[in-house]
């Protein structure tokens, strides 16, 4: 398997319109930015985390959780989050780009794991630009990742253009698969339906009771668990299933 340095960007703001400072609300003792970080880094392939926020004031909070957490921290754009992310990965040296974001306390790190081997396998033979596992929904919302190498990401920065496109990071990656090799990668099932992501009130209390009833003493639980968890509690599964997911662009 190829030697390249994997770097994990994982935008953050305070500014959220549906639930504002988000990323620092406290679950079971930890902040969401935390436990965002606390899963990717039992990752075996991960080499660096960076947290990329804004230059906004609000977001020096962001920068000392950073710090308290002992990642790197990179302050770029609020609206062009593309050029946040390119220069952050530009910064750390990155080879391997694998975007996160700060809404995903649950992210599997044996799922992260498994794409980035599939991905390395493939970008070894120069059969791959772009691999997620959200260009056709297998997976919760809340475990998503992208990965593309950072020539990738250089090339779509100096050639979106569109607002949405800069706001987004990779609509320009996997809106023109004429130009780029796309791979999709699947769940052993189709979990599309739970929904383990951070956006409103209602998220914050399902994933506070996963976390309440699964965690104990900082375990790392895995996808598998706690779908299980949601099947044999169908009533927490029902507090945020009609929340619909804010529309690209």
């Amino acid at each position: 398997m190829l030697m390249l340095k994997v770097v994990v960007i994982i935008q953050a703001r305070m500014g959220s319109t549906r639930l504002p400072g988000k990323v620092m609300k406290q679950i079971a003792g930890k902040t969401v930015l935390e436990h965002v970080v606390d899963r990717i880094r039992q990752s075996k392939l991960v080499n660096e985390v960076v947290i990329a926020t804004t230059i906004k004031d609000d977001d020096l909070a962001i920068v000392k959780e950073s710090e308290r957490l002992g990642v790197s921290c990179f302050r770029g754009s609020e609206e062009d989050v593309l050029s946040r992310y390119y220069y952050a990965a530009k910064e750390s040296n990155a080879e391997i780009v694998v975007r996160i974001t700060s809404d995903c306390p649950l992210i599997d790190p044996a799922v992260l794991d498994e794409m980035l081997v599939k991905f390395i396998g493939l970008y070894e033979r120069r059969e791959v630009d772009y691999l997620s596992n959200t260009l056709q929904r297998t997976f919760p919302r809340g475990l998503d990742a992208e990965i593309f190498p950072f020539e990738i990401l250089e090339k779509i920065f100096n050639e979106a253009k569109q607002d949405y496109e800069r706001e987004h990071v990779t609509p320009y990656i996997y809106q023109n698969p004429d130009q780029f090799k796309l791979v999709g990668f699947k769940n052993h099932h189709d979990y599309s339906d739970y929904r383990l992501t951070l956006d409103t009130e209602e998220d914050l209390m399902v994933i506070t009771k996963i976390y309440e009833n699964l965690c104990v003493d900082d375990k790392i639980v895995y996808q598998d668990e706690v779908i299980k968890f949601m099947e044999n509690n169908p009533d927490i599964k029902a507090i945020n299933e009609s929340i619909k997911q804010k529309e690209l662009g």
